[in-house]
């Protein structure tokens, strides 16, 4: 498997931390030196390993705010 190359262009967020120090971001992230796109995943601390996550446009965002808004 490639190697996955990552920048986190900006920290939104932690949303939660596991007990093992695992922590639940909001970021802005670069994927494979692509545009930045709005991320949420688990961490391990200092970044080094990540869980799976979810990637999403500004649109998307905004749309999910949107929804999440509605409950």
């Amino acid at each position: 498997m490639a190697d996955i190359k990552f920048e986190i262009h900006k920290t939104i967020a932690v949303l939660s931390e596991s007990q093992k120090g695992w922590k639940k971001e909001l970021n802005l992230i670069s994927w494979n030196g692509r545009e930045p796109k709005y991320d949420i995943r688990d961490w391990s601390e200092n970044h080094e390993k990540m869980g799976k996550g979810l990637t999403l446009t500004k649109d998307e965002l905004i749309r999910l705010k949107e929804a999440i808004n509605l409950i």
